[in-house]
């Protein structure tokens, strides 16, 4: 399953843009709120430039990449947490996302309404943020109800939860995410919080949507919105939507001009797939056979034996060995067999952490 980013932002910022420029999926992007009504999904395959040459080094005949998912869910404004607007199906799409992605306008343009009326990043994230964490906050008090009545008959593992989340609603409350809440003290163990499906439990990157003028650094407006992301430890992808779209339209030897132009080395895209990895500690490993060569993203950490799940379930279910070689190495030799004779293909067992780069061949009996 694709790692799914949703897009999230007031109306009218220039999300739907942002995401047609992305996935040339077609969505609907007009000049007024709740433009976008159901999400649009767009699967996007992750420019990777070591995948090509994995293919040649290995005799593929062709090339099959990852992909990422990108949500355009609708628009968000104040009050969604208590139903206005399309609060209540925003809300619940959000739930269903990896990351959350949050597109703040920065640029300046009278002809493009804004539902507050001026432009305000700081105003405009703490908008959405205090609804994200009053949804929060009432999925929680439910919770709490919910485990006191049992805690009140003596249940004493009620108790222990009860602790935990009168702890985690006084977090919410003071306007922290559930990301930064430790759910476990000295004398307490660690209590699962993912059942909760919490918004703020999702990492979250800002993209600020510029004016072409204000390329390739950014704004005051930007500043501000760096800030906000430096409180939140998190990252600001400068983009500007409407470069974007134009971008899209051109052929690859076209595009890459174009972005000299623009001073942008690379396409809103891969900088945005490059951040929302990072966010999420997610890296791509490789594999290669006659049929063709294929990039499998996992988490940072992965087992062997968990990898190979990924290519197919019988895999890790039979894992017995990886016949393994860094991408750098394997390019460095030229060849399979050059990097055989060179002695850098590594036979990994059931304990091996799979890193970045890593080209795989898994060896399983079922």
């Amino acid at each position: 399953m694709s790692l799914q980013c949703g897009l999230v932002g007031l109306p009218n910022v220039g999300k739907s843009t942002i995401f047609n420029a992305l996935s040339n999926a077609g969505a609907e992007a007009d000049n007024y709120p709740f433009c976008t009504v159901d999400p649009n999904v767009g699967v996007v395959p992750v420019p990777d430039e070591r995948l090509p040459r994995v293919a040649e080094l290995a005799g593929s005949p062709e090339t099959t990449p990852t992909t990422i998912e990108f949500v355009d869910i609708a628009g968000l404004v104040e009050g969604a947490a208590k139903g206005e607007g399309l609060g209540n199906q925003f809300l619940a799409n959000i739930r269903e996302v990896d990351a959350i992605i949050h597109v703040v306008r920065c640029f300046e343009d009278d002809e493009v309404a804004h539902v507050a009326g001026t432009v305000d990043p700081v105003r405009d994230v703490d908008v959405i943020n205090t609804e994200l964490l009053l949804k929060d906050l009432e999925t929680v008090e439910t919770r709490i109800e919910k485990v006191e009545t049992a805690a009140k008959k003596g249940d004493q593992e009620a108790a222990e939860e009860l602790e935990v989340f009168e702890r985690l609603r006084d977090h919410l409350s003071d306007g922290n995410w559930a990301r930064s809440f430790e759910a476990s003290s000295a004398d307490q163990p660690l209590h699962p919080l993912s059942e909760l499906f919490l918004l703020t439990d999702k990492p979250v990157l800002y993209v600020a949507n510029v004016g072409e003028e204000d390329l390739p650094t950014g704004s005051e407006h930007v500043d501000q919105l760096r800030a906000v992301a430096e409180e939140g430890e998190t990252q600001v992808v400068v983009m500007s939507a409407e470069l974007e779209a134009q971008v899209a339209e051109l052929d690859p030897e076209e595009r890459q001009l174009f972005l000299e132009d623009a001073g942008l080395p690379r396409p809103g895209l891969e900088r945005l797939i490059h951040a929302a990895y990072d966010e999420l500690d997610l890296i791509t490993f490789f594999t290669a056979d006659e049929k063709g060569a294929y990039a499998w993203t996992i988490e940072e950490g992965t087992l062997a034996p968990q990898a190979a799940g990924k290519v197919h379930s019988d895999f890790e279910e039979g894992f017995i060995k990886a016949e393994t070689i860094h991408f750098s190495d394997f390019d460095e030799a030229g060849s399979e067999a050059a990097a055989r004779e060179a002695g850098l293909l590594r036979t990994e067992g059931k304990d091996y952490m799979v890193e970045d780069g890593d080209v795989m061949k898994f060896r399983f009996n079922v």
